[in-house]
């Protein structure tokens, strides 16, 4: 990597030169409201017209652009603030009332006003440029900031535009909306306007909710011929390292221009962030220095500042991109990441304090009359007449020059990615021992070769041989800086490692126009909750609105399990997992159980032919025997249970999740059969898919309670060995619960270093203990079902081998 010096390089709002003034420039430079523009800003406005426009006819449209962000910003920031206190707008700028006002105020007041510049100047540099991009926001509980502007530029989707307008009562509907927390009959919110980005904000791509993902995800997102600006927030910088990492993965001939924009407000809720405590933006700059970016510490005040920061970013990339084609550079390249210093809150009173992050009057206008004075004083320096206003608005709407689309409609959030081709798959013989995890090797390589024109995302945060994905690793290799000869490295890797599974998962969740695979130890991939879990809901969230999801799904395989990794501690012996995804709707997280190489093929391959779910796959890496046919995996995909042995009339009734467990269960079978206990046997692969549908959705996927009764007759006594615990697995599979007469087994949280059979039984759920719960609801004795040595053994008196 080339060195840095941050004086030189890249070009700094700090090196002044000297500005030309004509009237038009004058005028700009002059701001408006709070909105002034700095020397150092004025230089760099100056700078770029010299660059990109090169007639008086061009300077004159680009600094009208720029006169207009600036009326837009300020009454974007007014707005923002009468989201948060007012019930009442009155658009001719007259103060308000007591009466006017909200009696118990919400809003993240404080950061969704520091966005508003930042998403204008993201508005203007797209009209300058004649080039709608990509944007993204992780501090999504900023989203006042971009409802609001999207309302002023008429920049909406279906469910907003219908119901705001830019007049009083448009926006006296649109403050109120805000918090209103009003719960319709169906249990759907009453109000459009979320706390946080939803499926309403036009061009949202995800919630934001969770802190620190977006710094993850946006280098994996854009493809090569997209731009993508991320606006992140240095709260969210302390919250989730790995962001450091983003140079690394960035390569021209895959993705498009990243812009990173922070936020550097200084304050992290009640208290200074980490960054401001250890030396502000400079340490910040050295930090960044040392990673591989490129710095632009700009004017987080002013729209203006943001346009440049956003084009010069791009011109200084292509430029580094231009000149390693022409083999004067090396991957990685420094990427620039602009970092926009601000005072929490800006242009409104309170700006700067620990207040500032919600209600920064700290007392309510509606009953303080120092606080309604504030409020209005404020008000008024941000107000800008209607008129001006929309004169400003139809000089940034100048879509129709180029036909571009509206921001509204970026490619990211209009992106519909293809279904992909499906390959033919091999074919394994019942009874032939195979690993589980190897077949989804094989094949996940035969789907990424047949759909080459699909960009590659594989996460990977510790052991891909280890998990027996050695074709997929041989095929796409580790994306790294600098390949080592011999080994499955590339430059151009499609496999992105890092220890740190929410980096790796953030990787596949954002290459939402692609094929994606991730693998993890599944005590491990726990870690990967928040992410996951923000993209099913997003994702949730848009089909309720009618707009399904782009995306193609994504498998999240958690392999070296709880009953396989017996060589470490019980810290690697954790279902928690898939646990928790059997708890979200199965429409959107289906939380799969193959039980051997056919079925996990399977699998892979429908997952991938859906869209915007993100699926767990709990699946053996170790060999056990292929047990169902591809007509019966197909069946698994598709009711998620299957019957291996059924009986006219079978005493009891016994049901595997999970592939050790299905043995244990043939185990016992066969000694039932051996006695003349009659008794059928079912996998139960989806779990997810014979519960109690909790609401329309999910009742898509759910089967009904006629299909379940013909796939499995009604019997009193059943007996049920999951892969995880077995009071997780008994409330998804209540239907299936006969009371007094059913039985769970599962993990207990009993572990240590142990084999496959240490861990059944310590957890009590060998096949004799199967047979143990079986004589307890089928009212028969256990002496005729096990020995005295393997009775000896399960009462715990006797030696466990009697039972291996």
């Amino acid at each position: 990597m080339p060195p840095i010096s941050r004086k030189t390089f890249p070009p700094r709002c700090e090196q002044h030169v000297t500005v030309e003034r004509d009237l038009d420039f004058t005028a700009w430079a002059r701001g408006r409201g709070v909105i002034s523009h700095s020397p150092a800003t004025q230089s760099c406005i100056s700078q770029l017209l010299d660059r990109h426009a090169a007639t008086v006819e061009e300077r004159r449209r680009w600094l009208a652009l720029l006169r207009a962000a600036d009326r837009l910003a300020n009454m974007g920031m007014w707005l923002v603030a009468h989201m948060t206190y007012a019930r009442r707008i009155r658009l001719d700028g007259s103060p308000l009332c007591a009466d006017d006002f909200k009696p118990s105020p919400e809003g993240h007041t404080g950061g969704a006003l520091n966005m508003v510049p930042a998403y204008v100047g993201y508005l203007v540099a797209n009209s300058l440029t004649q080039l709608t991009r990509s944007w993204m926001m992780g501090q999504g509980h900023c989203v006042a900031a971009i409802d609001s502007l999207n309302l002023l530029v008429d920049n909406m989707n279906p469910a907003h535009a219908a119901r705001y307008s830019l007049d009083d009562e448009g926006l006296t509907r649109l403050v109120n909306d805000f918090y209103h927390c009003g719960v319709e009959a169906n249990g759907q919110p009453s109000s459009p306007l979320g706390s946080h980005v939803n499926a309403h904000t036009a061009g949202g791509l995800g919630e934001g909710g969770y802190l620190g993902f977006a710094g993850l995800q946006y280098v994996h997102m854009p493809l090569a011929h997209q731009n993508l600006v991320a606006f992140l927030s240095d709260g969210a910088f302390e919250e989730q390292r790995g962001s450091d990492w983003i140079p690394r993965w960035w390569r021209a001939e895959d993705s498009g221009p990243v812009v990173p924009v922070m936020i550097a407000n200084g304050r992290r809720i009640d208290q200074r962030t980490t960054m401001s405590q250890s030396g502000g933006t400079h340490w910040f700059e050295e930090h960044l220095i040392l990673n591989g970016f490129a710095p632009l510490t700009i004017d987080g005040r002013d729209p203006a500042a943001f346009a440049w920061a956003i084009i010069t970013a791009e011109q200084e990339l292509a430029e580094q991109v231009a000149a390693r084609k022409s083999g004067h550079g090396r991957y990685p390249l420094r990427l620039p990441y602009v970092i926009a210093e601000t005072v929490k809150g800006y242009g409104f009173p309170g700006a700067g304090t620990n207040a500032a992050h919600n209600l920064p009057l700290v007392d309510n206008p509606a009953s303080d009359t120092a606080a309604r004075q504030r409020f209005n004083e404020g008000a008024a320096i941000l107000h800008v007449p209607l008129d001006e206003l929309r004169e400003a608005i139809a000089t940034l709407n100048n879509h129709v020059l180029n036909d571009r689309p509206r921001e509204r409609d970026h490619e990211l959030a209009a992106a519909i990615t293809p279904l992909p081709s499906l390959p033919a798959t091999e074919i394994h013989p019942l009874g032939v021992a195979v690993s589980p995890m190897a077949a989804i090797d094989d094949t996940f390589c035969r789907l990424v070769n047949a759909n080459p024109a699909l960009r590659v995302r594989v996460g990977n945060p510790d052991e891909m041989r280890s998990n027996r994905l050695n074709q997929t690793l041989d095929l796409l290799c580790h994306r790294v800086t600098d390949p080592e000869p011999g080994v499955a490295e590339a430059l151009d890797g499609a496999v992105i490692t890092a220890l740190n599974e929410e980096a790796v998962v953030s990787a596949a969740l954002a290459n939402k126009q692609g094929l994606n695979l991730v693998a993890s130890y599944e005590a491990f991939a726990i870690k990967m909750l928040g992410a996951m879990r923000q993209e099913i809901i997003f994702a949730r969230h848009q089909r309720e609105e009618g707009r399904e999801p782009g995306w193609l799904s994504v498998p999240i395989l958690a392999s070296s399990h709880t009953w396989e990794n017996g060589k470490n501690e019980q810290s690697h012996q954790d279902p928690t997992l898939c646990e928790a995804w059997m708890g979200e709707m199965d429409d959107v997280a289906p939380t799969l159980f193959p039980v051997d190489a056919t079925s996990a093929s399977r699998a892979l391959l429908d997952i991938h032919c859906s869209r915007g779910r993100v699926a767990v796959m709990v699946v053996p890496k170790n060999p056990v025997p292929v047990v169902v046919t591809p007509q019966q995996a197909s069946l698994l995909s598709e009711d998620g249970i299957v019957a291996l042995h059924t009986e006219n009339a079978p005493r009891v009734q016994l049901f595997a999740v999970g592939a050790y467990q299905l043995i244990e269960l043939q185990r016992a079978l066969e000694r039932l059969m051996r006695v003349g206990v009659a008794a059928s046997l079912y996998v139960i692969q989806e779990p997810g898919k014979l519960r109690e549908a909790r609401d329309e959705q999910e009742a898509s996927v759910v089967l009904s309670q006629y299909r379940l009764s013909t796939l499995v007759p009604p019997v009193e006594a059943r007996v049920f060995l999951g892969h995880c615990r077995p009071e997780a697995l008994s409330g998804v599979l209540r239907p299936m619960d006969t009371g007094m007469k059913t039985r769970f087994l599962g993990y207990r949280n009993r572990g240590g270093t142990l084999d496959t059979f240490g861990m059944l039984y310590a957890n009590r759920a060998t096949w004799a203990h199967v047979l143990e719960a079986v004589s307890e609801v089928a009212g028969l004795d256990l002496e005729t079902l096990l020995d005295a040595s393997e009775r000896r053994a399960l009462a715990g008196e006797g030696d466990p081998e009697a039972l291996r």
